[in-house]
């Protein structure tokens, strides 16, 4: 009696599992990271924006740094990127953020560029609550480390405002160029019809 009765309890229970594993899964639909965010330790500020051709992948530009200057008194440049040419840029409005792909979790993954070592790492980004944003980094497969960013609306002293490559904007690298929207192509003007011609004089 008591296996009978546990057995009448569970088969609705186990039609229901079958139901949902026969149901078709639905993707989880991508949150819209775009924004500015204040990095957890509060060095930087970070614009998150759609890039690249299709205008489908996400890049990132530090657009405020709170200790700007180095010990000189001069800006702050990235000078221990290993490409030769990137080296006397300057740190604020550089590139962080690469690119990153949608991934089947519909989170954002690619490379982050970290300007202290002058090394690149592999990034994974997606936001589950407002205004905050979950940044995953990992040096190799299995040393992985979460940080969480918070969104900021105001404008700091020092922050660049602009437009991506834009005065007073970030600046990305040239692979990530966001290509400019088409042009609509002017329509010719419908030509006039044709006048038909003037009736001839009869001849006298």
């Amino acid at each position: 009696m008591m296996m009978s009765s546990i057995g009448r309890r569970l088969a609705p229970l186990a039609v229901l599992a079958l139901a949902a594993l026969a149901a078709p899964a639905q993707a989880a639909a991508p949150a819209d990271p775009s924004g500015t965010y204040l990095t957890e330790d509060g060095r930087a500020r970070v614009r998150l924006e759609k890039c690249g051709a299709a205008n489908d992948r996400l890049c990132g530009y530090v657009v405020w740094l709170k200790v700007p200057l180095n010990d000189k008194g001069e800006p702050r440049i990235d000078f221990k990127n290993p490409d030769p040419k990137k080296q006397a840029r300057a740190s604020l409005g550089h590139q962080l953020i690469m690119g990153l792909k949608l991934n089947a979790d519909a989170h954002y993954e690619g490379k982050i560029y970290n300007s202290e070592d002058g090394k690149s790492y592999d990034v994974t980004i997606w936001t589950d609550a407002p205004n905050e944003l979950t940044v995953r980094g990992c040096l190799i497969a299995f040393l992985c480390k979460s940080q969480t960013w918070n969104k900021v609306v105001d404008l700091a002293p020092g922050q660049l405002p602009g437009p991506t490559n834009a005065p007073n904007g970030p600046r990305s690298d040239p692979e990530f160029v966001t290509a400019p929207p088409p042009k609509p192509t002017a329509k010719a003007a419908p030509k006039a019809p044709a006048k038909p011609a003037a009736d001839a004089p009869a001849p006298q």
